[in-house]
Parts: structure tokens; C-alpha cells; sequence
């Protein structure tokens, strides 16, 4: 008789929260209206980066890290700065075959320089003389010419063996190809020389 009949309606003062309700109580951030987003959908959103994924962006960003890099190693090539140098010039064994070899005279030096040359004669020097005979003036440029080549190819030959044994006494032992390095290297002229020789002639290494 005290009961409440059970086809009354529920006070609705007492009603009990909705899921809705209760979602937004619990984040009182989200928008009237809108779902609650599953628990699948919350963990994607923390997973997503907090940079945009702008590819535009990305490939400045890189262009402008590529053209720093550049910059740096072509001012290592000026001043001989060892972390900025190209791997195929980094090393100390390279660094002294480089001293040793801007430290001397090499003919190999002034080979590009007979090779314009023949070039230019052999345009100027006809093939023949005025009255039909055939001109021999090529035939001994071209003879000299194959001369300083065999003198520069046995320059090249003492200055690698002296080189090697000067790395050996310092380092105790060769790296591969650094000999060869140095000899590439003696057939630059001085000027043109990468990187830009350190040391003065007669300035050797100790």
C-alpha cells in the first residue's frame, strides 16, 4: 500500500543520465550534439603526428638541408676543413698524400696544357709545304709530345713509390687507394687542385 504502482512514470527530476549526458559531463569540451568517438577512434587520433603531413613542405625543407650541405663542403674544399670533406677526400693518410704531392714539382702538372697546345698546332701547321711535299712539323709535335708523356708516367711512378714509403714509416701501414689518390692528383694542375693545396712548394709534411 506504501509502494509506488508500477505503471506510474518515473519523476523526471529523477530520471537517470543519459549515455549522451554522461559523455558530455565527462568531456565538457565536446560539442552539443555530436557522439562520443569510440575508444578505436580516440587511440588513431593520438597516434597522428602533431606536424602535418605537407610533402611540399618537406621537399623545401630537404632542397634547403641538400644546398647547406653543399655550401659547407665547398668551403671545406677552400680551406681543407676535414668533417665537411667528401668521403673520398677525408682521411689523414689522404690528407698527407696531399701535402706531399702540392709539396713538389710534378709534370704531370702542365700535361693538359702540351695537349691544348698540339691541338691548336695541328690546327695552324698545315699537312703540306707550298710547293706539295708533305710537312713533318706534326709528326715531330706529336713525337714530343709522347716524350713528356713517358717522362711524366716515370715521374708518376718515383713519386708513388716514395709516397708509399713515407705513409708506411708515419702510419705503419697504406690504405688502399690512397696512393693512387696522390698520384691522380700530381696529374692536376696546382690551381685547379681539390681541395686547394694547404702547403707551399718545399713546404713537406713532417
Amino acid at each position: 500500500m506504501f509502494g509506488r504502482k508500477k505503471d506510474q512514470a518515473p519523476d523526471p527530476q529523477i530520471t537517470p543520465a543519459s549515455d549522451e549526458q554522461f559523455a558530455r559531463f565527462k568531456d565538457p569540451q565536446s560539442a552539443k550534439g555530436v557522439p562520443t568517438p569510440s575508444r578505436r577512434a580516440q587511440e588513431e587520433a593520438r597516434k597522428r603526428p602533431l606536424v602535418p603531413n605537407d610533402r611540399a613542405a618537406a621537399k623545401v625543407a630537404a632542397r634547403d638541408a641538400r644546398r647547406e650541405e653543399q655550401a659547407r663542403m665547398r668551403r671545406a674544399l677552400d680551406t681543407g676543413e676535414e668533417r665537411f670533406l667528401p668521403a673520398r677526400d677525408k682521411g689523414p693518410q689522404k690528407r698527407y698524400a696531399r701535402d706531399y704531392v702540392d709539396a713538389r714539382f710534378s709534370l704531370g702538372e702542365f700535361v693538359m696544357f702540351a695537349a691544348l697546345a698540339i691541338v691548336l698546332l695541328t690546327v695552324i701547321i698545315p699537312v703540306r709545304n707550298s710547293d706539295g711535299s708533305s710537312n713533318n712539323s706534326q709528326l715531330i709535335i706529336f713525337g714530343l709530345f709522347w716524350v713528356m708523356v713517358a717522362f711524366v708516367a716515370v715521374d708518376v711512378w718515383l713519386m708513388s713509390r716514395k709516397l708509399k714509403k713515407l705513409l708506411a714509416a708515419k702510419f705503419g701501414s697504406v690504405d688502399s687507394g690512397v696512393v693512387w689518390y696522390g698520384s691522380m692528383r700530381s696529374m692536376q694542375f696546382r690551381r685547379l687542385r681539390l681541395p686547394k693545396p694547404m702547403v707551399r712548394r718545399g713546404e713537406w709534411p713532417s
